[in-house]
């Protein structure tokens, strides 16, 4: 049974969509002071208000007539009393003729935060997947005709994929049930969806591996209860800490968190682990048994380009190497994957 704050997380998103599919000039009222996103397929952080109103308004201009939404997957997370998270996946129909983007998947992100009372959209990424789109385009129009020829031979394959996802997520929770956050059925479910993303668009994806330093000591310490409590912070300082559409964290399994990071190189990497660091610590989570007397993780991160040859698999074991790695270094460290191509 959803909870309120479930169900308002969720009317939130829905009158977000329906706006936004009914390219409702309203819209441009809701978005939040400090606003920030990313739009289709472009990869620049919108920074400013009125600079995402007016690419919205380019976006409507473009597209003037009603999207159709299908909606695939949906999961929330309630950050705080006045920040919550909504992302889906789904397929985007144009009120043109298109064979590609729709039976492609698109998704989207949205951050709601409560200002004097009203809830206001704080950030928004809409992430098209593939990167055909010209200078002054939201959606590529111009190449979907050729796009289309080129995938007819995929569209079989992928429905049958969707099927039996859709067949598998009606059966499986995707959130942990202590901090929030994705859990690990989630989790193995979005870095396959998110690999054969990357594979198509030739694109990086990369993993952070975290394990929470001498876990057993601070619950033996501090009792079980706190220990939850400990989780709990740890997932939504995570969560604050990202920064790039579509990045997801989760309770991979008992102190140990993964964080999935699409269309993101090794560099980038190491700076997303190092911002995860850096929340962490500004926690000041006290740890009577950790050296520096607060909370701390070790961190591994790796990075691949995805193809056939490999599989998330590897990209799971060279994270997970990398963070043994740091804990044998001393913990309340960052160590990358060594053997990354």
């Amino acid at each position: 049974m959803p909870t309120d704050r479930q169900k308002l997380i969720r009317a939130l998103f829905d009158e977000y969509i329906e706006m936004y599919a009914a390219r409702d000039e309203r819209l441009t009222t809701r978005f939040g002071e400090n606003f920030s996103g990313f739009a289709g397929g472009s990869d620049v952080l919108v920074k400013a208000r009125s600079e995402w109103i007016r690419v919205m308004r380019q976006d409507f201009a473009q597209v003037p007539g009603r999207l159709g939404i299908e909606m695939i997957d949906f999961w929330q997370q309630d950050l705080s009393d006045t920040v919550v998270l909504a992302s889906a996946f789904f397929h985007l129909h144009l009120p043109v003729p298109d064979y590609f983007l729709a039976r492609e998947t698109t998704r989207i992100v949205v951050v709601f935060q409560r200002e004097e009372g009203i809830w206001k959209i704080a950030h928004s990424s809409l992430s098209i997947p593939y990167r055909l789109v010209e200078t002054g385009e939201v959606y590529p129009l111009k190449c979907l005709q050729e796009c289309s020829k080129q995938l007819e031979t995929q569209v079989e394959e992928r429905t049958r994929t969707l099927e039996e996802t859709n067949r598998n997520l009606e059966l499986l929770s995707n959130t942990d049930g202590l901090t929030g956050v994705a859990n690990r059925r989630s989790f193995d479910h979005l870095i396959s969806l998110e690999w054969s993303r990357a594979q198509r668009s030739g694109a990086s994806l990369a993993l952070v591996m975290l394990d929470v330093d001498h876990f057993k000591h601070y619950n033996d310490h501090y009792g079980h209860l706190a220990g939850d409590d400990c989780l709990r912070a740890l997932a939504r300082g995570l969560v604050q800490a990202g920064r790039r559409a579509g990045e997801l964290v989760a309770r991979y399994g008992g102190e140990e968190f993964a964080v999935l990071l699409p269309d993101t190189g090794r560099d980038e990497a190491i700076e997303a682990a190092q911002r995860m660091q850096e929340a962490i610590w500004s926690l000041a989570l006290p740890h009577a048994g950790s050296a520096p007397g607060m909370v701390t993780f070790s961190l591994g991160v790796a990075s691949l380009m995805a193809s056939t040859e490999k599989s998330p698999d590897d990209l799971i074991q060279l994270a997970d190497t990398a963070l043994y790695q740091a804990k044998d270094a001393g913990r309340n460290c960052i160590r990358p994957a060594a053997d990354q191509p």
